[in-house]
């Protein structure tokens, strides 16, 4: 299990292929700090196959100052952990070669609140680009799904593109074989 303090995930981390071209990290425990409401907030997630996701398994709550708040202790926000966490806990490689390293979808994010820089957004969404389109899109897809986000509309805000388009370009890229092992659940519980 690794333990995501800053930015320590690495490529080496992520060892469990998914999808056609990303690894992720088997398991994570992952901490943050609201310094103002005196709470730190540790929640431990694994990867779930039969779920396609990661899924938590722990949640700890320590309050840090005496005058911790009494309400943040007994609410928190774990999804929003998991969603900052594991786009750490993603990695692609953008060349293929040997001596290319794995990338963490962390690595890629741009401080402006998306998953992906800019100028990856506006190749992609070019006419004629599909190969790498499909590649974008399945990272996309995959950071989405596996904190059980709505694939589409990360689609669409992260590519500047329509809801519609977003969901055409998800299913181009499934039927040609992107999203191996990558499915969206959002608002519907699994049936057993």
């Amino acid at each position: 299990m690794k333990t995501l303090e800053g930015d320590e995930m690495t490529g080496h981390a992520a060892t469990q292929p998914i999808g056609s071209a990303m690894r992720i990290a088997p398991g994570f425990v992952a901490t943050t700090r609201d310094e103002r409401a005196g709470v730190e907030t540790t929640i431990e997630a694994r990867y779930s196959k039969e779920r396609n996701r990661y899924v938590i398994t722990t949640i700890i709550n320590r309050a840090i100052r005496a005058d911790a708040s009494d309400y943040r202790m007994r609410h928190t926000a774990p999804q929003a952990i998991l969603q900052t966490a594991i786009p750490r806990c993603i990695t692609v490689k953008l060349e293929d070669g040997p001596d290319e390293r794995w990338l963490t979808v962390a690595d890629l994010t741009s401080g402006d609140g998306r998953l992906i820089p800019p100028w990856m957004a506006a190749a992609v969404v070019k006419r004629g680009v599909k190969e790498e389109r499909w590649d974008v899109v399945e990272l996309i897809y995959g950071t989405a799904a596996l904190a059980d986000q709505s694939p589409v509309k990360l689609v669409a805000f992260e590519l500047g593109v329509p809801e519609r388009t977003a969901q055409d370009w998800i299913r181009t890229a499934r039927n040609a074989g992107r999203l191996q092992g990558l499915t969206a659940n959002v608002g519907r519980p699994l049936s057993d």
